[in-house]
């Protein structure tokens, strides 16, 4: 009865597995498409932005609250910084970093071939070596030979196009932040992005490591990052392509099954890499600023005799860092026991199992008669599987990878923000308590005009700090060119927030400025900046030689100038104009100033803001330059407390730092009357205590002498 029941099974079962046969070739073909589209849509899913969780944004928003970094993710905001960065680093598909990209790409391919050519090749030379061929096994060792001379040139070339490439991306990305960190003169109000960034903006402390490490770091990841995708996906098609054709598409499907099973896990033990990878760049920047300051305030320190104190806050900036990568040391090392237990050890075993299909089960379609057959068969899918699996293993890492780019990301993709903002005068700054308050918080969300004028004229400006101190409410002066005018009041007054307005360094909260170009004004301060190059660059700085030149100006004109200062006989002294020196440490305080000096009546500017310029310069060589600066048509605009300085000057700006502030005509003589006057009878007080007790005394030796 059983027997009976069972057959018409058996009968069933066979029909199933004889329309199979028939119609095998069909299922595979079905099975293979089905595949390829399986690996496209599971790549896509894979690198697709992640959907961030309403967890993850309380998080976040927490994170940003406290002062902490925010999350970096492979999500939607990461290739929304990617391709607005991807549109500056290949601006079109006929710039030079899209030609290397298609040769990349080209490259990638044939390499594939080769490897695809090469793992049949290794079949048979072991199935000759097995049936003992020796001609035959001889002639694929030639074949051997001759296919590495394709192969070492294609990974030489991959190596060299990519270098190439991430060298093209840095160049492209380099010069575009150059151009809006450091503009040019035609950039106006948006300009000086450089001082703005460090000065009036609290988001970016080490512009510096951004500029060259942080886009540097990019520039290769990204380049990395193509090869390690593009590649390894066409390898798992390829590759996977082949071995179905060897040992069926059925178990294709199995291996399938099994890896993506194991690939779930592996993604579930997957930290955040971006996170990390952002977060080290901060450190590490942090790290590199704190040691820039000790250089930047090394005199300052040394006379404090602080060493202690800025060894702690270089070990604390230190310890940070290394408490960081240990963590994330710690983590690589689980994560690294965890993909290699999975990616190298169990897909080998599964891999090793499909390669034995064709050896215990007869396909149709496959012939593997002899030994030598079977082995080649074996070693040749071994060899496809073994790419296969580095290829799936290379598709998990670039996750990895495309989490450390998403790091680098977002640091390349702030700077380029920050600056942007900048340029719009949008400023991110902590602002002392009062600030946020009131009528200051009205001032500081408003913004004055600025307008061309050949006059400097402030109309109810107000002047105010970057951190939202309110120096002064509302200032009204007007200088015209040819009126000179001092400046004095107490430290912290205003006078060189004024200054940088006049340069257009600091917004205008309100108010109308009215004031020429900012090319038009040249500022002089008491410690003045001299830049790397020959004696020549000192004096005509920030033009080059050939600027000098287009003007029509000869070393012969440089050296009158010098000569105006009392500076001729130092190029003699350094050995010509061309020598090149340090010339920081090179001169003396005073010989700085003088080649300022010197600048200046090279340059003649319609303004020059000096800055105690005058300081380390004799009285009589101040006086000097004062003349010759208004010789030549320089209206002069001096902080200075030297009572000789005020008969150069027609007006004044007296500050009082309490807010308050008096504009007025300046009658030298009589100042400086009234100042002798006020130094003798504040001599005279001083001398008061003394008189009073000389009285005294006479007074007891008087009485003395009437009792004798």
């Amino acid at each position: 009865m059983v027997t009976s029941k069972l057959r018409p099974l058996d009968q069933r079962v066979k029909q199933l597995v004889q329309v199979y046969a028939a119609h095998r070739p069909l299922v595979q073909r079905g099975l293979t498409v089905g595949f390829v589209l399986y690996v496209l849509t599971a790549s896509y899913r894979g690198l697709a932005a992640h959907q961030t969780t309403k967890k993850e944004k309380e998080k976040d928003a927490a994170d940003r609250k406290n002062g902490k970094p925010a999350r970096v993710a492979v999500d939607a905001v990461f290739y929304q910084r990617l391709g607005m960065i991807l549109r500056i680093v290949i601006p079109n598909i006929h710039s030079k970093e899209a030609l290397l990209l298609f040769m990349h790409t080209s490259l990638l391919i044939f390499r594939t071939a080769i490897s695809l050519y090469v793992a049949a090749l290794d079949g048979k030379i072991v199935a000759s070596l097995v049936r003992g061929q020796s001609l035959q096994f001889l002639l694929n060792i030639i074949r051997w030979l001759l296919v590495a001379i394709p192969a070492t040139w294609t990974n030489s070339w991959l190596s060299y196009i990519q270098n190439k490439l991430a060298l093209a991306y840095r160049t492209r990305l380099t010069k575009e932040v150059l151009k809006m960190y450091l503009g040019d003169e035609a950039d106006g109000p948006e300009g000086k992005v450089y001082y703005k960034l460090s000065n009036l903006d609290d988001r970016i402390k080490n512009a510096d490591q951004m500029i060259t490490h942080d886009i540097q770091r990019f520039s290769t990841h990204l380049a990395v990052i193509y090869a390690n995708l593009a590649k390894p996906i066409l390898d798992v098609i390829l590759y996977n392509y082949q071995l179905s054709q060897n040992v069926g598409a059925e178990g294709l499907v199995l291996l399938t099954v099994l890896v993506q099973a194991s690939a779930a896990l592996l993604r579930v033990l997957t930290p955040s890499f971006g996170t990390y990878t952002a977060r080290s760049a901060a450190l590490a920047g942090s790290l590199r600023h704190t040691h820039s300051r000790l250089s930047e305030f090394a005199e300052e320190i040394a006379f404090f005799g602080g060493e202690e104190t800025e060894k702690q806050l270089i070990e604390r900036e230190y310890a940070a860092l290394v408490q960081h990568e240990q963590g994330v040391m710690n983590k690589r090392w689980w994560y690294g026991c965890a993909e290699e237990g999975i990616v190298k050890w169990l897909w080998g075993s599964f891999g090793l199992v499909v390669c034995a299909i064709p050896v215990f089960f007869k396909l149709p379609g496959i012939s593997n008669v002899d030994l030598g057959s079977r082995t080649e068969g074996f070693v040749t899918n071994r060899r496809l599987l073994l790419s296969s699996s580095d290829a799936i293993g290379r598709v998990m890492y670039s996750y990895k990878d495309l989490a450390e780019l998403a790091g680098y990301t977002s640091r390349v993709s702030l700077l380029l923000d920050t600056m942007s903002d900048i340029r719009k005068g949008k400023f991110q700054k902590s602002l002392v308590s009062s600030a946020t308050e009131g009528e200051n918080a009205e001032i500081l969300r408003s913004r004055g005009q600025v307008l061309l004028s050949d006059d400097i004229h402030f109309e109810s400006v107000p002047v105010i700090t970057p951190n939202g101190d309110i120096l002064l409410r509302s200032l009204t002066f007007h200088v015209k060119p040819g009126e000179h005018m001092l400046i004095v009041g107490p430290n912290g007054s205003g006078k060189s927030s004024l200054f940088r307005i006049l340069g257009g360094l600091w917004p205008v909260y309100g108010g109308i400025v009215r004031k020429p170009p900012a090319s038009n004004f040249m500022l002089i301060p008491q410690r003045p900046y001299l830049s790397v190059g020959t004696l020549r660059d000192q004096v005509i700085y920030p033009h080059s030689q050939q600027d000098m030149e287009a003007r029509g100006v000869t070393d012969a004109d440089l050296l009158a100038v010098l000569e105006r200062v009392q500076m001729g006989s130092i190029v003699e002294r350094e050995g010509g104009w061309d020598v090149a020196h340090e010339w920081r440490d090179a001169l003396s305080g005073g010989d700085k100033q003088k080649i300022a000096w010197a600048r200046l009546f090279y340059h003649r500017p319609k303004y020059a803001i000096l800055d105690e310029a005058t300081s380390l310069v004799p009285p009589d060589m101040e006086g000097t330059m004062m003349e010759q600066a208004t010789a030549l048509g320089i209206t002069l605009l001096t902080v200075s407390h030297r009572p000789s300085l005020w008969k150069y000057h027609s007006t004044i700006l007296q500050l009082d730092g309490q807010g308050g502030y008096i504009f007025t005509q300046l009658d030298a003589e009589k100042r400086l009357a009234i100042q002798e006057e006020k130094q003798d009878l504040e001599t005279k007080l001083l001398e008061l205590p003394k008189m009073k007790l000389r009285l005294a005394e006479l007074r007891l030796i008087a009485d003395a002498n009437r009792s004798m």
